[in-house]
């Protein structure tokens, strides 16, 4: 007998509007990331206590269902987040099988993960809110506790294939004690080199 796909959860967010890509989206949060961000937003996805349950592909197309009108009418669907979404890279691919195909998919990603995730998910992708931090390895390094070469690698390889680029907004953010606007200037020099169009530029605030 084959043990059921899961992926343990903090939180499934409905009726958000014009935050996680176009329509009316629920944000579908998942535990465990590899980043150590000084700031970060959703610290509860590296406590194990934290977990708010689990759920299989399944379960969680069945829960979204009761929002379906909503997705159809507005253009909306499901985001993935975190946490990082795509180290559940399966358990996405499945959902995504399983979901009303007019139901739109997005992932905030940190792109800080394997290439293979981002190439068992590409076709199903919609929208990328990637959250780059700073290109500045030693400003990433420090404010990350992990090294950006994964991630530049990441983007370059998604941009690399076509009509990608359309679909990514890059996060920008102004990092207090970390980086300066001046940094943030660079990082966007050299993601629009890359072929990045549409940025996301903003403050944290501590």
């Amino acid at each position: 007998m084959s043990i059921p796909l899961t992926a343990p959860l903090i939180g499934v967010n409905r009726h958000r509007l014009a935050t996680d890509g176009q329509g009316v989206t629920t944000l579908v949060a998942f535990h465990g990331c590899p980043l150590q961000c000084r700031y970060c937003l959703n610290d509860q996805c590296h406590d194990p206590e934290r977990i708010l349950r689990t759920a299989t592909p399944e379960q969680l197309v069945d829960e979204l269902a009761i929002d379906n009108l909503y997705f159809l009418a507005t253009g909306g669907g499901v985001c993935f987040g975190g946490g990082e979404p795509l180290l559940y890279s399966e358990f996405i691919e499945a959902f995504c099988e399983l979901k009303v195909p007019e139901w739109k998919v997005t992932v905030e990603t940190s792109l800080n993960v394997p290439q293979h995730h981002l190439e068992r998910l590409l076709p199903h992708i919609d929208q990328y809110f990637i959250d780059i931090k700073d290109c500045n390895p030693e400003i990433y390094r420090a404010y990350t506790g992990c090294d950006n070469k994964l991630v530049m690698s990441n983007l370059r390889w998604l941009i690399g294939h076509k009509g990608i680029a359309e679909r990514i907004v890059m996060r920008l953010p102004l990092i207090p004690e970390y980086n300066t606007p001046d940094h943030v200037s660079r990082s966007r020099a050299m993601l629009a080199q890359m072929g990045v169009i549409n940025f996301d530029e903003f403050e944290y605030r501590t």
